[in-house]
């Protein structure tokens, strides 16, 4: 066995299956360089056969991408296997993955195909796969609740047509780390040539263990494990790319195993993802939680201060924490503004868009004392928000909140350039802004979400809000920024708006 565990991330494709985070190309474009940056093995850039509009992002990161590998997602069917060649084909390394479901279940249920049918369509896919890439990778769906002597006959059938990784997926969350381990060892023990090929995991955290489950299997010979960057994927998401890197760098000791991610660049990605898709980050998540590296307890404090491996296995600029201060303000020149943005791997596709990003940071400078990483991060965002058909804008606001009165809004915005404006009360003044606006627009949309983070510390801090609005089956987050967070949750309300305006439907890929 290698000692080199090979860090396969599928942000960009398992990821965006999370209700309302879907990424247009661009976004998806930023994403990739950074996982590029951090250093990970093989991205999985999307589902080239979802839609047109998947296809020519998988192919933009193609393009782009030349330290990692740039993979495609495939059903085990011709067009979808084409698709994939040919959205992979300018990659420096490219790579398809295809997969198709194994378990009784599924078999009856969703493929109504027999055993035989299952493995003729598997060996198919990856010789179809083979005529345009020589690294082909095949999934076992819902492997967690498959016959295992079945598994054994899939895995030899692929093997011999030629397929070079073997991924084990729990699907559904299903299994213990003891018994996912014991899964994978039986299989690597029991398939012929077994040490011919990567053998891979791809686990679901629907009962919390993705991790653990993820690292049973490496424990086990699993070399590639498939995971998210915040663990963000379907369901209750995937296996957190920074929680299983962290734990075989820091128990070297029990894996005995290199990965080639700068782990230094960990925090940053996290943020990006997180502004990128309008999923925050809970505070006291593992590795990228704000409070991460935070000692309430005057015992922790103490210890901590006297000797830090008291109570920190792990330094907190390892991943790349206490590195985002900016001492950047309002004089600031433009060169130095435009380094920062190259350092942290944001690229502007024209100096007109440079140019609204420099007059968004002077008019931040002069309402924050600080500017952080994040605040840039928030600020570029934002400006993309701007680019998303800008059917709705915010024109003003003005929302008045006293105790013992009902709050009231006033907002003004556009439609198409026209302008529109309305009052309204509300049980707050975020709710009041929602009502006016609703009172013009009319959207017939449900509000499932309504989240708000501060971007960085201190009473000056920007706020960033998320909204998830629904209509008709469609599910879309949108994002809004700001120090007042009245007007970051209006920015928020209308950018939702606009995503289901411009109609960007994008196929759930195992539709």
């Amino acid at each position: 066995m290698t000692n080199k565990l090979i860090i396969f991330d599928t942000t960009l494709r398992d990821g965006e299956q999370s209700p309302g985070a879907a990424m247009t190309k661009e976004k998806k474009l930023r994403i990739a360089r950074q996982l590029e940056k951090l250093g990970v093995d093989v991205i999985e850039a999307g589902f080239a056969a979802a839609s047109p509009g998947d296809f020519e992002a998988v192919r933009a990161v193609a393009e782009m991408v030349k330290n990692s590998t740039v993979c495609s997602l495939a059903r085990a069917t011709e067009n979808d296997v084409r698709r994939s060649g040919e959205a992979i084909q300018p990659a420096k390394s490219g790579r398809i993955h295809t997969f198709i479901a194994t378990s009784p279940i599924h078999m009856q249920h969703k493929l109504r195909m027999t055993q035989d049918e299952v493995v003729e369509r598997a060996v198919k896919a990856v010789k179809w796969a083979l005529e345009y890439t020589d690294d082909v990778e095949f999934s076992a769906e819902d492997a967690v609740r498959s016959d295992i002597d079945f598994l054994v006959r899939v895995f030899d059938a692929v093997i011999q047509a030629g397929a070079k990784t073997l991924n084990v997926p729990d699907t559904v969350g299903y299994s213990i780390p003891f018994a996912w381990g014991e899964r994978m060892q039986q299989l690597i023990a029991r398939v012929p040539n077994s040490d011919k090929v990567i053998w891979s995991t791809h686990c679901h955290n629907d009962l919390g263990l993705a991790v653990a489950n993820s690292l049973a299997a490496v424990l086990n010979g699993a070399r590639q494990v498939e995971c998210t960057i915040n663990g963000l994927g379907e369901r209750a998401g995937n296996a957190s790319l920074e929680e299983v890197v962290m734990a075989v760098r820091t128990r070297r000791d029990v894996f005995n195993l290199d990965t080639r991610i700068d782990t230094t660049q960990i925090v940053t990605t996290s943020k990006l993802v997180s502004s990128i898709t309008g999923y925050p980050v809970q505070p006291n998540k593992a590795i990228v939680g704000a409070n991460a590296f935070s000692h309430e307890s005057g015992i922790h404090q103490d210890g901590v201060l006297k000797h830090r491996e008291t109570y920190e296995i792990m330094r907190a600029e390892d991943v790349g924490w206490n590195a985002n201060k900016l001492t950047l303000g309002k004089l600031s020149g433009r060169n130095a503004l435009r380094q920062r943005f190259t350092e942290l791997n944001i690229e502007f596709a024209s100096e007109e868009m440079f140019n609204a990003a420099f007059a968004r940071f002077k008019e931040l400078a002069d309402r924050k004392h600080e500017i952080f990483d994040e605040d840039l991060q928030a600020l570029v965002s934002d400006e993309a928000v701007a680019l998303v058909s800008e059917h709705y804008a915010l024109v003003s606001l003005r929302a008045h909140s006293e105790t013992g009165i009902l709050p009231v809004a006033k907002v003004v915005i556009t439609i198409d350039s026209a302008e529109h404006q309305a009052e309204a009360q509300g049980g707050g003044p975020v709710d009041a802004t929602f009502k006016a606006i609703e009172q013009i627009v009319n959207s017939g949309t449900e509000l499932q979400l309504y989240s708000v983070n501060n971007i960085t510390s201190g009473t000056d801090a920007q706020g960033e809000v998320t909204v998830r609005l629904a209509k008709a089956g469609r599910i879309v987050n949108g994002q809004g920024a700001d120090t007042d967070i009245v007007v970051a949750s209006a920015k928020a309300y209308l950018n939702a708006l606009n995503k289901l305006h411009s109609k960007m439907d994008r196929a759930h890929p195992q539709v």
